[in-house]
């Protein structure tokens, strides 16, 4: 995709942030803006970094690493991002993740069809498998911190 490209859909991704960020948390769309607008650049970074770095990671983990180093604490930017990314309800991005994963699989409901019931209990075993062992983890790590 062209640069174009990304920056109109990082646009309509924002805008349904908003949206959902207004609509379920009653969070004000000024108010929001700035989280807004950290995200997309962090996430229009990622792109760019996949097109120059000669390092094939995928665009989600340059997000983490971006993400994680203008939070940083050494990072001059550290409170300007963690207060902005503060005010986005995290639950808004993932119902627009959610409904473009839908709308990117659904011409091919039938090919998943045909994968028959053991491709449904996969799915079933690796988001059973996904949440415990993301529970286990958190649960470890609370424990080790003393927080629990």
């Amino acid at each position: 995709m062209r640069y174009v490209e990304w920056i109109v859909l990082f646009i309509l991704a924002g805008l349904g942030i908003a949206l959902a960020n207004f609509v379920g948390f009653q969070v004000g769309f000024l108010e929001s803006l700035p989280g807004i607008l950290v995200l997309l650049v962090i996430s229009l970074l990622a792109v760019v970094c996949t097109k120059v770095i000669p390092l094939k990671l995928p665009i989600v983990a340059y997000c983490s690493i971006i993400g994680l180093l203008a939070a940083c604490p050494i990072s001059p930017i550290r409170e300007f991002v963690i207060d902005a990314a503060g005010k986005i309800n995290f639950t808004a991005p993932i119902t627009l993740v959610g409904a473009f994963a839908g709308m990117s699989i659904s011409d091919q409901i039938k090919t998943f069809v045909k994968q028959g019931w053991k491709m449904i209990i996969i799915g079933i075993f690796v988001m059973t498998g996904t949440f415990v062992g993301s529970a286990l983890i958190s649960q470890l790590l609370l424990k080790l911190t003393g927080t629990v």
